[in-house]
């Protein structure tokens, strides 16, 4: 028995200090969208920055070519990657940015399908998707960032 009570008052602690490490805010006053979060409130953490992540594979071939769905989704195993060789997952994400090649808003409900399967449906990171006229190769549809923060650095 002493067992389960030990166990129960772990897992609150852990509970706890996760959710002190993140705070998802969406104030009174302005949208308050299902998506993303307004605001996510960082106390602190290790902090993990990436840079832009595309369609690509280990040999830089750009992948989907001409296809932004298959770009998406091949961005998002991607940042998969880098995220968990630095020790995080995509429930740590607190910011992401997306640039798109030519975007148009008719696009928008195809990127939230595929971002759906990645990010957390309750406390979204923070986001921000900019529409580019073109990125470093004419073959990248979309470009994506993301900033994470973990408890503490996990052994790899």
């Amino acid at each position: 028995m002493k067992k389960i009570v030990i166990s129960f008052v772990v897992l609150f602690i852990t509970t706890s200090l996760s959710a002190q490490l993140k705070q998802h805010i969406n104030p009174d006053g302005v949208n308050k969208p299902k998506t993303y979060s307004q605001v996510v409130k960082v106390n602190g953490g290790t902090m993990i920055f990436t840079s832009g992540i595309v369609a690509d594979d280990t040999n830089g071939t750009i992948l989907g070519k001409g296809d932004l769905k298959a770009q998406v989704k091949q961005a998002f195993e991607n940042l998969k990657i880098v995220l968990a060789a630095a020790g995080a997952e995509f429930k740590d994400v607190v910011k992401m940015n997306y640039y798109v090649v030519n975007y148009k808003p008719e696009q928008i409900p195809m990127i939230r399908e595929v971002r759906a399967n990645y990010l957390p449906v309750e406390n979204p990171p923070a986001s921000t998707l900019v529409g580019v006229a073109a990125l470093f190769n004419p073959d990248v549809l979309i470009e994506i960032e993301a900033v994470a923060v973990i408890r503490k650095e996990k052994k790899k």
